[in-house]
């Protein structure tokens, strides 16, 4: 962990280098995800909004107060609510996804009458507060109530919320040239999400993951294939410092962590395919090693061993 130089309701901040900032969101307050600052010379990028416009203005302020600068652009690297919801807050700056990423924001992420939006969320308060009374397990009582205080945070925000959309598209990659810095965008496909994008700082061999990197959580899986091979090629580009999009930074050794995790879900999954086990027997009686036993996540690993299943099933 680099050295925290600021602390807000939402995230802390520390350093990464020199003019490179990560984010890092601080449990159940509004922030939810991580996020990055990046200074280019005479502008400002930010990757990621966090997952309430509340979080995402903090942001806004927290860098353009730190450099004297402002935000140009705004990196989503996936289109999950909680590293976009926080959009508005740079609505009139350089707004860059995937195309995918941005067809997926709009499909996804909708909020058609405000009423209806709020009634739900409610509901789905409810029962994660009913969910938390009943469940005896504690690493899961401690992911839902974190799920609880960060969808209290979106109720909250939710009347004064504007989905804003990505302007600029790019598919696979993007080069970002400042005064004193470039900047890669990279989308090598889609394995947590239809598209991931991740950004690479070259120079100071800093990586901001997104969600394709996460620490000791059971995040989601959309393609286990792409994921694995996405992973491949992000180690090739020996990054010093690592940016999950959950959990603290740290080095090339969180891409081993998820590359490993990937590969069991995988290798244990595809082998009871083949014998034809079936899934609630399979998931059931498959023993689980105890460093994933610790990891968080509302689904756990069972969400991701039925995903992985029924991608395998096909």
């Amino acid at each position: 962990m680099k050295e925290i130089i600021r602390e807000t309701d939402f995230f802390s901040l520390c350093i990464l280098s020199d003019g490179v900032y990560a984010a890092i969101a601080k449990q159940g307050q509004g922030a939810w995800s991580n996020a990055g600052i990046v200074d280019l010379g005479e502008e400002l990028l930010i990757f990621d909004s966090f997952s309430t416009p509340s979080a995402g203005y903090e942001l806004r302020k927290q860098a353009e107060e730190m450099t004297g600068k402002k935000v140009k652009y705004l990196i989503n690297s996936h289109y999950h609510g909680d590293h976009v919801f926080g959009n508005q807050a740079f609505a009139e700056t350089m707004i860059i996804s995937t195309s995918l990423t941005r067809n997926w924001f709009e499909k996804k992420n909708k909020i058609v009458d405000l009423k209806t939006e709020i009634k739900e969320t409610e509901d789905y308060l409810n029962k994660l507060e009913m969910q938390i009374k009943l469940t005896a397990d504690r690493i899961l009582k401690a992911s839902l109530t974190n799920q609880y205080k960060e969808m209290s945070a979106i109720l909250k925000d939710l009347p004064a919320m504007k989905l804003v959309l990505p302007t600029v598209l790019f598919k696979e990659k993007l080069v970002i040239q400042g005064a004193h810095r470039k900047v890669e965008l990279h989308c090598l496909g889609g394995g947590h999400t239809p598209s991931d994008t991740f950004l690479y700082l070259p120079e100071e061999k800093v990586g901001f993951m997104g969600d394709l990197v996460t620490v000791d959580l059971h995040v989601p899986i959309y393609d286990p294939e792409e994921f694995s091979t996405i992973l491949e090629k992000v180690k090739l580009l020996d990054m010093e410092t690592v940016v999950p999009g959950h959990g603290y930074p740290g080095g090339n050794e969180l891409l081993c962590t998820m590359e490993k995790y990937l590969a069991f879900l995988i290798g244990k999954t595809k082998e009871a395919v083949k014998n034809n086990v079936p899934l609630e027997v399979y998931v059931s009686n498959l023993e689980i090693p105890d460093a994933y036993t610790v990891w968080r996540g509302v689904n756990g690993i069972r969400g991701n061993l039925s995903k992985v299943y029924a991608y395998y099933s096909e």
